[in-house]
Order: C-alpha cells, then sequence, then structure tokens
C-alpha cells in the first residue's frame, strides 16, 4: 500500500512538473522579429508594441524639471545639484535619484494598465566614460539589467534607446551635447566608441528575449539648426557600420533606425539594410488649432520597404489627441510609445510627480544664477523630490491611459470617429467637400465650437453618421453625455451601441449636455461601436462622455 501511494506520488509530482514546465515557457516571452510588413513572435503571432517612454531616468530632460538654459540637459542638471548642495552630496543624490526614479513598482504599474513595452532612453555616459581614456561604467549596466529583469516578471518587453550618444547625434539638450554640435559626426573617435558601445549591450543581451529592439539613435541631426545638411549624408554609412558590427554578435534582436530631423526624414531609407529591420518616426500634434498629422508617406515607405513602421515617441499634447493618434497609428498595423511615463506638475502624462516645496529657488537658479537661502534649504528640496519620484508618491490621472487606449470610463472628441472610410465609419452626403481642418483629407466637416470655448466639433445633417470605437474590460457603463447644439431646434439623434438604440431630442441652439442613463445602450467587454445618426435636423457635437 505504501509503495502504491509512492508510485501515486511520483506520477503526481511528474505530471506537476510537466505543467508548470508548459506554464513556464506559454508565459516565458519570445523572441520578436520582422515578417514583411509585421511585427512577429516565434509562434508567427502578430505584436503591436504599445508602450511608454522611459525619459527623465538615464538622460534627465530640463524640461521635466521646469529648468531653464542652465539646466537643460543632463551635464547642466548635474552642475545645477553640485553647485547647490556640493559634489560629495550630488553624488548620492543622483545615485538615489536613478534607483528610485523607475522602479520595479513602475514596471508592474505599466504591465497592469495594459502597455506591453517600455523604451528607456539611454545616456551613452551612463555607460562609457568620456574623454581620452575610455572606461565601461557598470551604473548604466546595473540599471538596464534590472530593467530588463523587471520586464522579464512582468512580460513586457524592452526597446533599448540610444538618446545620447558620444558626443551627441543632434547637437541639442536632448542628447546631452557638450558643445551644442553633434560631435558624433564630426568626430571618428565618438562612432568608435558608439560602435563599442552597441556591441556591449548585444553582447550582453543577444540571448535575451525579453529586449524587443535595439534603437540605434534617437531624433539624429535636426534640420533646423543646419545639422542635417551637413551630416545627413553620414547617416547610413553609420547606421550601416552599427548594424554589421551587431550582428557579428547577435543575429537575433529587430533593430529599429529613425530618420535624420526628429525621425520623420526618411529620404535617405532607400535600401533595406537587414532582414530585421523597423523603420521609427515620431508623431507629436502640436498644431494649434488641432491637427491630426497625415502619416500617408510613412504608409507608402513601409510599402517601398517592405518592413515594419513604429512611432517611438508620441505624447506631449492632450487627451483628445492621445485618442486621436493611437486609433490612427493602429488602424494602420503601427505600434507606438508614449512619451513620457511620468515628469513633474503635469496632467498629460500617466504619472505626475508633485513639485517639492520651494523647487522654484531651484528652478530661478537655472534661469538667474540667484541660489537658494542656503545649502540646507537646497539639500531639503531635492531630498523632498527624492520621495516625490516614488511612483507611490506620484499622482495618477487614468483619463490620460484611456484615452491612448480608448477605453471606458473615456471622454471621446467628436473629431475622433473611426478610420474605416466611407459607409463603415461615417456617411455624410457631401463627400467631394473635405473638412477644413484637422482631417483635411475627409469629408465630415469639422468646426470650431466658438469664441468662448476653444475646440473643434462636427456637423451632421438628418441622416447622416458617424461611428466611434472604443473598448472595456467589463460592461460596467452607468451613463453616456454628450455636448451638442441644435441648427434649428429641435434636432433629433438615434445612439446606438453593438445594436441596442436610444433616441435623444437635442433641444438647444446653444451648446448643452445631454445625459442618457445606459439602460438600453449595452456596452459589452470588448470593442464597442457607437454610432451617432441624426434622425432630424441638423446638429453640431462636440464630445461623448462615457462614464
Amino acid at each position: 500500500m505504501k509503495n502504491h501511494n509512492w508510485i501515486n506520488f511520483l506520477k503526481y509530482s511528474f505530471s506537476l512538473i510537466l505543467v508548470l514546465c508548459f506554464i513556464q515557457k506559454t508565459n516565458a516571452q519570445s523572441f520578436l522579429h520582422t515578417q514583411g510588413k509585421a511585427i512577429v513572435d516565434e509562434s508567427g503571432k502578430k505584436i503591436l508594441l504599445r508602450g511608454v517612454g522611459l525619459g527623465n531616468w538615464m538622460l534627465p530632460e530640463g524640461y521635466m524639471w521646469k529648468f531653464g538654459k542652465d539646466g537643460d540637459r543632463p551635464r547642466k542638471i548635474e552642475k545645477v545639484v553640485s553647485d547647490l548642495i556640493g559634489i560629495d552630496k550630488a553624488d548620492k543624490f543622483w545615485k538615489s535619484f536613478r534607483e528610485n526614479y523607475i522602479t520595479e513598482a513602475d514596471i508592474r504599474r505599466i504591465a497592469e494598465l495594459g502597455y506591453n513595452s517600455v523604451r528607456p532612453a539611454l545616456n551613452a555616459r551612463l555607460f562609457l566614460t568620456e574623454g581620452e581614456n575610455n572606461q565601461v561604467v557598470d551604473e548604466g549596466f546595473m540599471l538596464l539589467d534590472n530593467l530588463v529583469s523587471w520586464c522579464k516578471k512582468y512580460n513586457l518587453y524592452v526597446i533599448i534607446d540610444m538618446h545620447a550618444a558620444p558626443g551627441g547625434q543632434t547637437g541639442q539638450n536632448i542628447d546631452d551635447s557638450p558643445n551644442n554640435e553633434p560631435e558624433l559626426f564630426m568626430n571618428p573617435k565618438n562612432q568608435d566608441l558608439l560602435e563599442q558601445l552597441w556591441v556591449k549591450i548585444a553582447e550582453r543581451y543577444k540571448d535575451e528575449p525579453t529586449v524587443a529592439a535595439y534603437d540605434l539613435l534617437n531624433e539624429p541631426l535636426p534640420e533646423m539648426t543646419g545639422a542635417a545638411a551637413k551630416y545627413k549624408d553620414q547617416l547610413v554609412p553609420v547606421y550601416e557600420r552599427l548594424i554589421k558590427a551587431i550582428r557579428a554578435v547577435d543575429k537575433k534582436h529587430m533593430i529599429t533606425l529613425e530618420g535624420y530631423n526628429w525621425a520623420n526624414n526618411w529620404s535617405n531609407f532607400g535600401k533595406q539594410l537587414d532582414n530585421n529591420l523597423v523603420y521609427q518616426f515620431h508623431y507629436y500634434c502640436w498644431n494649434r488649432p488641432d491637427q491630426l498629422n497625415d502619416i500617408s508617406h510613412y504608409l507608402e515607405k513601409q510599402q517601398q520597404l517592405n518592413a515594419p513602421v513604429w512611432v517611438g515617441e508620441t505624447g506631449e499634447k492632450d487627451n483628445a489627441i492621445y485618442f486621436a493618434t493611437t486609433q490612427y497609428l493602429e488602424k494602420n498595423n503601427i505600434g507606438w510609445s508614449f512619451w513620457p511615463w511620468k515628469k513633474m506638475d503635469t496632467k498629460n502624462t500617466p504619472y505626475s510627480i508633485k513639485t517639492p516645496s520651494g523647487w522654484n529657488e531651484i528652478v530661478a537658479f537655472t534661469k538667474t544664477g540667484k541660489k537658494p537661502a542656503s545649502t540646507v534649504d537646497a539639500e531639503k528640496i531635492f531630498n523632498e523630490f527624492l520621495e516625490n519620484i516614488r511612483l507611490k508618491n506620484c499622482v495618477y490621472y487614468p483619463d490620460v491611459v484611456n484615452a491612448m487606449f480608448r477605453r471606458l470610463p473615456v471622454r471621446i472628441e467628436a473629431e475622433n470617429y473611426g478610420h474605416d472610410g466611407y459607409l463603415k465609419s461615417y456617411f455624410v452626403k457631401d463627400t467631394l467637400k473635405k473638412s477644413n481642418t484637422y482631417r483635411i483629407n475627409e469629408p465630415v466637416p469639422v468646426d470650431f465650437t466658438g469664441k468662448e470655448k476653444p475646440g473643434q466639433c462636427i456637423k451632421l445633417a438628418s441622416g447622416e453618421w458617424v461611428i466611434y470605437n472604443c473598448y472595456t474590460s467589463s460592461s460596467s457603463a452607468k451613463s453616456l453625455t454628450i455636448r451638442a447644439k441644435a441648427q434649428e431646434p429641435p434636432a433629433q439623434i438615434i445612439l446606438s451601441v453593438n445594436g441596442t438604440i436610444a433616441a435623444l431630442k437635442i433641444g438647444s441652439a446653444d451648446w448643452a449636455d445631454f445625459r442618457i442613463k445606459l439602460n438600453h445602450l449595452q456596452f459589452v467587454p470588448g470593442e464597442n461601436q457607437l454610432k451617432v445618426q441624426v434622425k432630424s435636423g441638423t446638429i453640431q457635437l462636440d464630445w461623448i462622455d462615457i462614464q
């Protein structure tokens, strides 16, 4: 009897081991690679990279600190700290800053919110010393190792971004340029160092599937400074050199290339440089009034190159643009990385760092040179800052995250209807006349809401309609509110969600909010389609708020 029990125990244990091994295998991340215009895993499943940029961590940017010209890049910010509290305390400050700005808690939260990737911005100075006798710096590699291990634990991919190459690739503050020149392209030694650094990174992670791709250079050679005109012919040769060096040690990982002029001029890309490349542009809609920038040029290039396209940075605006951007990109099979995950005193990032008491004194020093009252005061302010950067002490903005995932609860601006085209996402009677603003290649009229309330709206006449797409993990929506007005009241509209219908009278010629209890309109887990159709009259529609 004992032998029988022992045999059963062994059988059970063996089965349990098999199950655990299967779970581990199925949960393990897979190397990503390109397949035509798609990014796929090892099973051939398409993967759309939707992530956040880990800016300001290994490469502090002055605008995220509210600093002036004397604190606009890492080396200047470092000088600000050491000038105010001394070199020894500054060294301790930076060690604590980098240990706590991005931690396992951040990565766990990023995964919880639905992102599947992160793009850490690297400063070469954290990995290699400057000057004549260049030495490897352990701190940068330790930080990157920690990040990769956390991302592996929470099933996120890492796109390693060389944000500041040796010497600088832009000559601007964003790459920590020492002399406001793109010295990567001016001094061959800097290219040697960049190659050495990428080879070290590739050797370190060549067998790590958590690393999705190597982003060789962030936003090289802007046009506005003349840097592109002088050095753009060097860009592809530098890429070719780096690809060759990386492929000598790592043949598995994807490599992503950015065009010159803030990643967005792809005129140098005429042939494939490797069979596992992703081409990258950055998408910031900063126009006033709002404009959804056209991406047809990149789609044409995608066809020509037969390679995936990815947006490595987007953001720095508002929820209306975030909703529109990710919808537009994903409709065209383009993934994205939101920039940045967090920064100080903001409402347009997932998390905001609270401003420390007295921070205005530190900011004033970077603008006027006037120091805080004492070193003790400055140290106290910096210590509070070190506490405030911890995720648990930051302010979360769910509306920002929901906007980029088009996920309930969410406010949908009326001009952000779907991208499936005529008779699928919209119907208007006059298809020849195009909108004057926002989506200028489409015929749904986009108007301004008025001087008293700046913004945009759409105009629909009887029989016309638009469809909006949104997502939810449950059917927990309780109410729907629209802001609208009738050209000649009353007008009537029909709202439908996944086939369920509700009628609504628009009885005001002025902007008004109309709230509907969701007794008849049913949102379901997954994707939902909301159709707004005008039954009679003519309306202007500003937004739809679903809670």
